[in-house]
């Protein structure tokens, strides 16, 4: 969808913004540019818009060469989200969101009642906040209207930069997660511009971490964490990237252990003594249906009379296949529990425990440096040893 190749800008006092710059971002991937300040990843997102025009190499979107294309039109078609989101003070939120819409041509019925869709689609309800002036926005919530006004006119490509950056922490991570759903649902093309590895790394299909002027590495964010490319992109990454590799390797079924199971209708005398042969401390306790219920200690049992279900206790500690093993590592920290249940909907699929999510972080890295599948890698795990 966006292909730059061999894209150079250089200023008039001779400084080179961007050097020989070739990369594609295909069809509704969302690449993140990040690097220090001054390495050019501005430019290089500006330059797609012509806000900036290269001085060498060309731009293509969508396979046409943007230096064709009226720039007043070609921008027309682009969505673009700023850090200071840029909304017009004196116009409402329903007719700031409509502006793109109008300006290209949509009858004004239809470009409000789009604009309504995108508030309600970002989580703003227009009965309340249509209304409304930027002025009496959260931050938050100003971002969430530059958002829907980048969408309103349906363009394929969405220009971001440093998008998130205008918010406190936790309403950014809040927007982020919120942007990444309507991301899943819309499919749109994104540069996202941003200064910081992490959100890079959350946010990105892709990764193109910047040096000065140039490209150190352009992959997923597993392989940039796992396998950086140069000294450059380690160091850039920081000491601590096995930890932020956690946000971006899933749980997958094969991490998971099968510990004992009992059902909430069986007898304590029974499943107790299936523990005490098993050499097993407690047992998943799970419904008639097979969805989890909780979990029983082998103690508890014994001496206990009737079924399993009195003497079940809540499971705490959960998190669904596919979740990253960042969020299984915080559930186990948070209730302080040696395992995490992983579920698929309802259903208990097994436990995840510090050895195999250990193990799931080297084989998802050791994959990566060999270009192979999780499962295809041997592993020597710590038990092994």
């Amino acid at each position: 969808m966006i292909e730059f190749e061999q894209v150079g800008k250089v200023y008039p006092d001779g400084t080179a913004a961007v050097d020989d710059l070739s990369f594609e971002v295909e069809e509704g991937e969302l690449v993140t540019l990040v690097g220090p300040s001054g390495c050019g990843k501005t430019t290089t997102m500006m330059m797609v818009n012509r806000l900036i025009e290269p001085t060498s190499g060309r731009i293509l979107v969508d396979g046409q060469d943007i230096s064709g294309i009226d720039p007043v039109k070609l921008r027309r078609g682009i969505g673009y989200v700023i850090q200071q989101v840029g909304l017009f003070p004196h116009r409402t939120v329903l007719d700031n969101t409509a502006t793109v819409p109008a300006l290209v041509g949509w009858k004004k019925a239809r470009a409000r009642e789009r604009a309504a869709e995108l508030l309600d689609l970002v989580g703003l309800d227009p009965g309340t906040y249509g209304s409304r002036y930027p002025a009496q926005l959260s931050g938050g919530q100003r971002q969430r209207v530059g958002v829907a006004r980048a969408l309103a006119a349906d363009p394929p490509v969405l220009l971001m930069d440093e998008p998130f950056g205008a918010v406190d922490p936790v309403v950014r991570e809040r927007l982020q997660n919120e942007f990444l759903k309507l991301q899943a649902t819309v499919r749109k093309t994104v540069l996202l511009v941003t200064h910081d590895i992490e959100e890079a790394v959350r946010m990105g299909d892709r990764i193109a971490v910047y040096g000065q002027g140039c490209i150190e590495q352009f992959d997923t964010p597993a392989a940039v964490l796992g396998t950086p490319a140069t000294p450059y992109v380690a160091e850039f990454v920081g000491a601590d990237r096995g930890l932020k590799r956690l946000s971006v390797t899933r749980i997958e079924t094969d991490d998971l252990e099968q510990p004992p199971v009992a059902r909430l209708d069986e007898t304590a005398g029974t499943v107790a003594g299936r523990l005490h042969t098993e050499g097993a401390r407690w047992a998943v306790v799970l419904r008639q249906d097979g969805g989890l219920h909780g979990w029983v200690a082998a103690d508890s049992l014994q001496g206990a009379s009737g079924t399993v279900g009195p003497q079940a206790r809540r499971m705490e500690a959960w998190v669904p296949v596919g979740a990253p093993l960042k969020q299984a590592f915080s559930e186990m920290l948070q209730h302080d529990a040696g395992w995490v249940a992983v579920l698929d909907g309802d259903r208990f699929l097994g436990v995840l425990t510090p050895a195999k999510l250990h193990e799931a972080l080297r084989r998802s890295v050791d994959a990566d440096a060999h270009g192979l599948a999780r499962d295809e890698v041997e592993f020597k795990s710590i038990s092994d040893v």
